[in-house]
């Protein structure tokens, strides 16, 4: 029985000019407001035309973005008051410095407190800042200041990027690294700030080495402006113990960190990542701090012409600032060449990820070593942590240590044939560079224009990051129908 009830819709379309879209009218009379309102503007253009590539190409959109701020840092360090002479720098000094301060590095090619004006400094500052807050996390800021919201597309990127897995949390992400960031710096501004009013300096140059030498740590970059450098305080607890601390916030990530404020409480509440991300960390710089101390105790060039609570001091330092700070208090030009060769391997795994720090990563390093683990022992799954990890994340691990390798190689090799330093210290340098640590054997300001060039590009993509590279150059799995027929050649 069919009920002919007045709200039941009928089967045939009927047509309701109501329901049209009101035509704009052509009578003057009629009210502005009554009309719809389009924006053909060049401003509106070019917002769309921003939106969408921000949407379609965001890993592009990030590295063009990263290269754009390189060059506006470059532009102002060019300028004739940012050398203290009044004089333009050469070309490929701002170039290098500008892309070692918005790439946390540190390596320089000209001393930064006697070269660099007041007003360069600032420049060098407003660069480390900028840069430690990361490609992607300052490109998708970018896009949500476009576009107003964050698109899937690069949801999707940040969230891959900063090993978030909600969408919804990546707004509020955002929001928090400059807030932390903000705050990390106070703190070691207020902690800084007193020990340099001790060393008889007026409180204008106290304040602004305190503020410089907060952003250089938190943001995990080894430049110094004080002009005797970091000499006078190789005996200083109140120095190397912000310098530790502040590395280790910078370097273990955002995400961490904002994993660790929620859930300190309640550790069983952590992410993977999380977990990963501090256990290996600190078991690497544990690692680090014993194995340098051990190549460097009777060194007489370094280690050995200090206290035992300052030999402790240091090592724990080097343990820091290997991983991507290059603030080192002790020369290592002086070093052994095994501490350099520890030192390598550990600039190369880096810190964690969406951080200040560059290289590999401590997770990827920990995937490779749980695959190794799980292979060793037979078992068809990885697992740590009540949790298993697909094999499309250690396929990802591989291609990001491999891309790294053949890239601090090649550049190795190029260096070895325009220069006549040796292989120890070039791979010091291309691993520091590509590492965005900083620490260097004190050859680069000896490189020729070339070398300061490749390590230039080194410093670039270690910052941008190879699989962000890669993604940018639109490397992304393909999905296909027919799969071919499986069989395993012989390894090993």
């Amino acid at each position: 029985m069919k009920l002919n009830l007045p709200f039941q819709r009928s089967q045939t379309a009927v047509f309701r000019p109501d329901t049209l879209p009101p035509l704009r009218s052509t009578d003057p009379t009629v009210s502005a407001t009554h009309r719809p309102r389009t924006d053909n503007s060049l401003i509106a253009k070019i917002r769309q035309r921003a939106d969408y590539f921000a949407r379609t190409y965001p890993a592009r959109v990030a590295v063009v973005i990263f290269a754009m701020i390189i060059a506006i840092i470059s532009a102002l360090l060019s300028l004739p008051i940012a050398t203290q002479s009044g004089q333009r720098a050469p070309f490929v000094d701002v170039l290098f410095t500008a892309t070692s301060a918005v790439c946390v590095t540190g390596l320089v090619t000209v001393d930064t407190a006697s070269y660099w004006s007041v007003f360069g400094q600032v420049v060098i500052a407003i660069g480390i800042s900028i840069g430690g807050l990361g490609v992607m996390t300052l490109a998708s800021a970018l896009g949500l200041a476009v576009s107003h919201h964050l698109g899937l597309t690069q949801r999707l990127l940040a969230a891959s990027e900063t090993k978030t897995s909600s969408l919804g949390q990546i707004g509020s992400l955002l929001k928090a690294v400059v807030v932390t960031a903000l705050t990390a710096d106070f703190i070691l501004f207020l902690v800084l700030l007193p020990r340099f009013l001790t060393l008889e300096n007026d409180f204008s140059h106290s304040v602004w080495y305190a503020l410089f030498m907060a952003i250089a740590i938190f943001n995990n970059a080894g430049f110094i402006v004080m002009p005797e450098g970091l000499t006078p305080f190789v005996s200083d607890p109140w120095m190397i113990t912000p310098i530790i601390l502040g590395t280790f916030m910078g370097a273990i990530g955002f995400p961490v960190m904002q994993d660790l404020s929620k859930n300190w409480r309640t550790p069983t509440r952590l992410t993977l990542h999380t977990k990963l991300t501090v256990v290996t960390y600190f078991a690497l710089y544990v690692i680090n701090v014993i194995l340098v101390a051990a190549s460097e105790w009777q060194n007489k060039r370094t280690y050995g012409q200090l206290s035992v609570f300052d030999r402790v001091m240091h090592s724990l330092l080097a343990g820091a600032n290997s991983r991507t700070s290059g603030i080192s208090i002790i020369d290592m030009g002086e070093m052994t060449r095994g501490t350099w060769f520890i030192q390598d391997i550990f600039m190369f795994i880096g810190g964690g990820s969406a951080s200040t720090a560059g290289g590999m990563k401590v997770t990827t390093f920990a995937i490779l070593a749980l695959a190794v683990l799980a292979e060793a022992r037979g078992d068809r799954d990885i697992e740590v942590f009540g949790r298993r990890i697909p094999p499309s994340t250690v396929r990802v691990a591989v291609a990001v240590t491999l891309i790294g390798a053949f890239i601090v190689s090649t550049a190795t090799f190029i260096l070895l044939l325009i220069t006549p330093f040796s292989l120890d210290q070039v791979l010091v340098e291309t691993i520091s560079a590509f590492g965005t640590v900083g620490l260097s054997t004190g050859i680069t300001p000896l490189l020729p224009d070339g070398g300061k060039y490749l390590l230039t590009l080194l410093m670039f993509l270690g910052r941008v990051g190879t699989m962000t590279f890669a993604a940018a150059l639109a490397l992304r799995s393909r999905r296909r129908v027919i799969r071919l027929p499986k069989e395993s050649p012989i390894v090993g």
